[in-house]
């Protein structure tokens, strides 16, 4: 039943007091409920008109000429998911470089910029030398050009900064046009026997089959293992410091090549570090080689990846162009980061200072550059157990049609 609407100031004085609270209180709450809809009307008017300025905002890429340019740039990758985007992480390179490279409308989108890396490192590992190619916006005709790596470097994390930028031609692929890529691995010396590292390292320059050195991507279609290594050096870096014993210098693994598999360096790594041990000798890296020795990978640790660094991408190009300003500030972030990590450094070796004749002999700086738990009683490679041959793993997805051979 429906009230009776009240008109005149005389009808409501005949009205008794509790109906005339409820009337009060019913219209209280139908005047909220009204204000509630008008508030998200205007809510909705407002984003729609936010949305309508963006769109008139649009950057209207149509107005600048285009190049085709090289950069230079590199990485600290310890807290980085690798270089490489991944659907489920936002936590790697490319995925910064993009957001900035598109916040500072050098492009459109990734799929237009006719994209390229020169290497695909993985989580945790580093670049001083990493080389990308695309396509970018340019200055007009007459304007000064544009001052990419400065534009970028105000947008990307500290620990990932542009140094060099070239115009390059327009099929140039910082991929496939890179004459030879060199990697350093670092790490402390111990009671490592680099003299054996040394002489397992020799034996791997040349062309041969590393599919027992590497994680084999046959799903992606990688089936051929060959691989040539122009360099493979271990050298000392650095000697020791204040704190007794030459287990504190800092040495490098050098391996050049012009492309890698994935892992290579780091399963090579793995086995150096065995090797240094004295756990196996320097030849068990000619019978990983030799795929009749070894016609299945062994199962052993891959070196730890931080300490890696793709160190030089080599290409035929010259005058890179290098914005002093920009590069001042990179100069400055890197000591600083210098400076954090260094005295870390030396707190922890003054810390050991204080603890010499506590304990018995130590020695090892070198224990944690293989990933995982090892076991006390040492397993030679030649008598663990072993991954599926390479044809095995072919076999298995020709069946499944992820590949044709």
């Amino acid at each position: 039943k429906r009230r009776k609407v009240l008109n005149t100031s005389e009808e409501l004085l005949e009205l008794p007091k509790n109906e005339l609270i409820n009337r009060i209180l019913q219209l209280e709450a139908h005047n909220k409920q009204l204000k509630s809809i008008v508030a998200k009307q205007n809510d909705s008017k407002t984003k729609q008109d936010s949305e309508n300025r963006k769109r008139k905002r649009q950057f209207d890429f149509s107005r600048f000429p285009k190049q085709h340019i090289a950069i230079k740039l590199l990485y600290l990758g310890w807290d980085y998911q690798g270089f490489a985007s991944i659907e489920d992480s936002t936590n790697t390179i490319e995925h910064h470089l993009f957001a900035a490279l598109k916040k500072c409308c050098l492009i459109e989108s990734r799929e237009g910029s006719n994209y390229n890396r020169c290497g695909r490192t993985d989580k945790t590992v580093s670049a001083f030398d990493q080389v990308i190619s695309l396509t970018v916006r340019a200055a007009k005709e007459g304007d000064p050009p544009l001052e990419y790596c400065k534009m970028l470097n105000r947008l990307l994390p500290k620990d990932i900064r542009t140094i060099a930028w070239k115009p390059v031609p327009e099929n140039f692929s910082a991929r496939f046009d890179c004459k030879r890529r060199t990697y350093r691995y670092f790490f402390p010396r111990g009671d490592l026997n680099l003299h054996a590292m040394q002489k397992g390292a020799e034996y791997l320059t040349g062309t041969h089959d590393f599919r027992n050195l590497c994680k084999m991507d046959v799903a992606n279609g990688v089936v051929a293992f060959e691989r040539t290594i122009e360099k493979a050096a271990i050298e000392i870096i650095s000697k020791s410091s204040s704190h007794k014993g030459s287990g504190f210098e800092m040495c490098e693994f050098i391996l050049t090549s012009k492309g890698f598999l994935w892992h290579q360096v780091r399963c090579i790594m793995g086995v150096l570090v065995l090797i240094g041990r004295g756990q196996e000798d320097p030849e068990i890296i000619c019978q990983l080689l030799d795929t009749t020795a070894f016609p299945r990978k062994p199962q052993y640790c891959l070196a730890v990846g931080e300490p890696l660094n793709l160190f030089h991408c080599e290409f035929d190009l010259d005058n890179w162009m290098v914005e002093k300003s920009s590069m001042k500030e990179v100069v400055q972030t890197l000591q600083q980061e210098w400076a954090t990590h260094s005295i870390k450094g030396v707190m922890i070796e003054q810390m050991l200072v204080g603890l010499d004749g506590m304990a018995d002999s130590v020695n090892l700086q070198s224990g944690g550059l293989l990933q995982g738990t090892q076991s006390k009683v040492y397993t030679p490679l030649s008598k663990r157990p072993t991954c599926e041959s390479l044809e095995t793993r072919i076999a298995h997805y020709v069946k499944k049609g992820r590949i044709e051979v």
